[in-house]
């Protein structure tokens, strides 16, 4: 990776994500928790997250991943509560599409997740990226599981 390759990865907007992540921490009664590892860089996130009226009510992350994963884990901690597990999905499947396969920016309130696009080139850095918001997806998922039965 040459230098301007690593200017345009980490970008000063990128690196400020990583410094203010909402929501860190966990919460004391979660009815879902999901852990994620990134086994390629050891990255992991802890999502905590409690679901009422169908939609993510209260919500917790501990994150300790790279730059990138920190980002990830901000952007999606800015706009997650209000969220149905349905739009966790579609977000997560669109960010996958986005890096994966150079698809469209998530659309609002995700669409926060155009600043990550210089990281479709980089592969290795994907499952980072995508750790909080495969938490959260299968976190909502969980929650919702006992009351659709």
């Amino acid at each position: 990776m040459s230098d301007n390759d690593l200017i345009s990865l980490y970008s000063g907007r990128i690196l400020a994500l990583a410094t203010e992540i909402p929501h860190q921490g966990r919460l004391p009664a979660p009815q879902a928790t999901v852990r994620k590892r990134s086994p390629l860089c050891g990255s992991t996130v802890t999502v905590d997250l409690v679901m009422a009226g169908g939609r993510v009510a209260e919500f917790a992350q501990d994150v300790k991943a790279c730059a990138l994963g920190q980002a990830a884990a901000s952007l999606l901690g800015q706009v997650v509560i209000g969220r149905s597990a349905t739009e966790l999905a579609q977000a997560r499947d669109a960010l996958r599409a986005m890096l994966k396969d150079a698809g469209p920016v998530p659309p609002a309130p995700f669409d926060g997740f155009v600043v990550l696009t210089p990281a479709r080139d980089y592969k290795n850095r994907h499952a980072s990226i995508l750790l909080a918001i495969d938490a959260a997806t299968e976190a909502a998922a969980m929650a919702e599981a006992p009351a659709q039965n």
